[in-house]
């Protein structure tokens, strides 16, 4: 939609979302036209391919207009919403407030692979013995948490812009001359008056569309919506739209994806061949955090020369002295953490396993610190979050920082900050009852380890038949970075720590 502002409003841009990031879905408005904020107030709350974050608010004043509704896609340099001045009035926008993109077909092109470390194949952040849930670090902190890039607590004033960067077009920018411009280049402006509340048209077909002999052909804004229809054999401005003004939403095309699953329509245009979908079939389009997930897996298959080894653990040992731990000081310690030490320890004696190739300068970097993340299975999919600086942390210092990770993988409401920079990659697929796997490397790291379930199982000790309790390590690693002789001492110490947690003691 375009809305009209007057000469002293200011658009709150959405900003870079950065590592290749574009655009960001409304997932909920937190304000209303005609309320007023104040400076990192939070006005919506938006997600993107990578987390859900918080957006603050870098001006002050009454909301004049919301340029999208829930639901609806924003591009990175396109207006989320106007402010006016800050006794200013909101009149003249009222319907903003139901309104769609702010933009035409010239938008942002929709995202690339994103280059953050979010996705590997793994599972939840918890132990394999079922304790899984140690407890973390109090609540958030009170504040803007997690929020996009480029915006905090700086006031500006009246209406001089800040000096951030912006991409793509803007749209009723603060900047543009105040004088009329020439009718055949001014954009169609809302009424100043709340318009009566419309029914809601209801999609139509691109068969209907064509059809209809009207000729006339709906906006689409968004390139996201224009792809999903191209993937699904039609084109999204055919369809008769649901937004203002006839606009194509993203619900017009998973309504028309939805109609052909059912009826079997066929899709593609007249002269594609002759298809027939099943009406039990069901599709899922390759968008958002699933389809960056693909990509980078994708990636990293084709690009890393990958080696998995192996090892079966007698893991009894570990389980007592957790229990030992326990009853001594009062405290929940995981298996998960306890590994988690093991593995920092580990990465401090084989530097070259905690380090990342930079393929275009021809260079490994080994990293100083070691920020190590968790594979955690999310409500929005697998993710990623790191403990950054676990290398310097104490086994309670390391616990905690874990339950954190746990508390947030339960709604998937992760940081961006907390997705990214890890070095090493600890993934935990035991609690699905499975005993190992061959993962694939989270880029730009070099190795990962996996934990399998623990089991009881038959096993030989001091030369007796015996039952212990028995688990599965396997460890995947780069082979450009390193040979086999790094990757076996480091899973042989790792299993050493297990199986004689006491022994630890010497090395640390």
């Amino acid at each position: 939609m375009t809305a009209t502002h007057t000469s002293t409003g200011q658009d709150f841009i959405l900003p870079d979302l950065g590592e290749g990031l574009t655009e960001a879905e409304v997932v909920s408005w937190k304000v209303k036209v005609g309320d007023t904020v104040a400076i990192d107030e939070i006005v919506a709350e938006v997600e993107s391919a990578k987390s859900v974050v918080d957006l603050p608010c870098p001006y002050a004043g009454v909301v004049t207009a919301l340029h999208f509704s829930e639901g609806e896609t924003v591009h990175a340099g396109q207006a989320i919403l106007t402010i006016g001045g800050e006794h200013g009035s909101a009149g003249g926008s009222a319907a903003g407030s139901t309104g769609g993109g702010a933009a035409d077909d010239g938008a942002a092109d929709a995202a690339g692979p994103a280059g953050g470390e979010d996705v590997v194949p793994g599972t939840a952040l918890r132990s394999t013995d079922g304790d899984d849930t140690p407890p973390g670090p109090g609540e958030e902190s009170e504040g803007s948490g997690a929020v996009l890039i480029g915006y905090g607590t700086r006031e500006v004033s009246g209406a001089k812009r800040s000096g951030r960067r912006s991409f793509g077009k803007k749209t009723g920018s603060a900047q543009q001359p105040t004088q009329p411009q020439p009718a055949a280049q001014a954009p169609a402006a809302l009424d100043t008056a709340p318009a009566p509340a419309a029914p809601k048209a209801a999609p139509a077909s691109a068969e209907a569309t064509a059809a209809s002999g009207a000729g006339k052909l709906s906006r689409v804004v968004s390139p996201l919506v224009r792809k999903m229809a191209a993937d699904n054999g039609f084109v999204a401005k055919e369809l008769t739209g649901s937004g203002p003004g006839g606009m194509v939403m993203r619900r017009d095309v998973m309504d028309e994806i939805a109609r052909r699953s059912e009826t079997g329509t066929q899709a593609g245009d007249a002269a594609a061949p002759a298809a027939t979908a099943s009406s039990a079939d069901t599709v899922i389009p390759l968008t958002g955090l699933r389809k960056v997930v693909a990509e980078r897996l994708s990636r990293s298959r084709q690009e890393v020369p990958e080696a998995t080894i192996w090892l079966d653990v007698d893991a009894t040992e570990l389980l007592a002295a957790k229990k030992q731990l326990e009853a001594k000081h009062g405290e929940k310690f995981s298996v998960m953490s306890l590994v988690a030490r093991f593995v920092t320890a580990g990465l401090q004696k084989w530097p070259i396993l905690n380090s990342s190739v930079d393929e275009a300068a021809g260079e490994i970097r080994v990293h100083a610190d070691v920020n190590l993340g968790l594979a955690a299975d999310t409500p929005r999919g697998l993710m990623v979050p790191v403990v950054h600086g676990a290398g310097g942390m104490t086994l309670r210092q390391l616990r905690d920082a874990i339950g954190d990770k746990v508390d947030k993988a339960s709604t998937g409401r992760f940081a961006p900050s907390e997705l990214s920079g890890g070095t090493f990659t600890l993934n935990n697929y035991g609690v699905f009852g499975v005993d190992g796997s061959a993962p694939i490397i989270n880029l730009p790291e070099v190795a990962m380890l996996g934990l399998g379930r623990i089991k009881e199982r038959p096993w030989v000790v001091d030369g007796e038949l015996t039952v212990r309790k028995v688990m599965y390590l396997s460890f995947v690693f780069d082979h450009r970075v390193c040979d086999g002789r790094e990757p076996s001492e480091f899973i042989t110490f790792i299993a050493d720590c297990i199986e004689n947690p006491i022994g630890f003691l010497a090395d640390i």
